[in-house]
């Protein structure tokens, strides 16, 4: 586990060596653009070497298993920021090879929750409210379908405005290999 004091630490030289002026951009997307990917660790660097980006060419966005199911979910919103404050022209998903939400096991999620001291009582409380956490919890089985769907999400969103493309890709976490699953022209 990262320790938080070593962490400030670390920040404090950071800023006192004034390592931040190697990063510095404005709050604009240079290259006009949101990712939205998913949060795998794999993809923390790889991801933005794969695509040649640099700090302030992008704006994003990640949730686990890139998947938007609501339209009007946080990761929407943060989207749609981007484009109306932030003068993004285009988003894109991209999702992953071997993702985790490919092998969500709800009832063994479940098992975590109770094991680290949620109760079944709470679990039961949000089941009678009709949250249904085998909806909230659901992952994927194809890597592409999710994409694919994440992207017609965004696509057919009734406030997005029609000239932002929305383009849909899967990459490969060992290799950083991107693979075209939908391209808006």
């Amino acid at each position: 586990m990262m320790n938080l004091d070593e962490m400030l630490a670390f920040n404090e030289q950071f800023v006192s060596d004034k390592e931040y002026e190697n990063y510095k951009t404005d709050g604009l997307p240079t290259k006009r653009t949101v990712i939205f990917s998913c949060m795998d660790t794999r993809l923390l660097e790889l991801l933005p070497k794969a695509l040649n980006l640099k700090n302030g060419d992008v704006k994003m966005v990640k949730n686990a298993g890139a998947v938007i199911r609501d339209p009007f979910d946080s990761t929407m919103k943060s989207i749609l920021v981007a484009i109306y404050n932030l003068q993004a022209e285009q988003v894109m998903v991209i999702g992953h090879h071997d993702c985790g939400m490919s092998k969500m096991d709800v009832p063994a999620l479940e098992d975590k929750m109770k094991e680290r001291g949620v109760a079944k009582e709470t679990l039961e409380t949000l089941s009678h409210s009709g949250i249904d956490l085998n909806e909230e919890f659901r992952g994927f089985r194809s890597v592409e379908e999710s994409v694919e769907q994440s992207a017609e999400i965004i696509r057919n969103h009734p406030l997005l405005p029609a000239e932002v493309k929305v383009h849909g890709l899967a990459i490969d976490p060992g290799t950083g290999k991107l693979d075209l699953v939908t391209r808006d022209d």
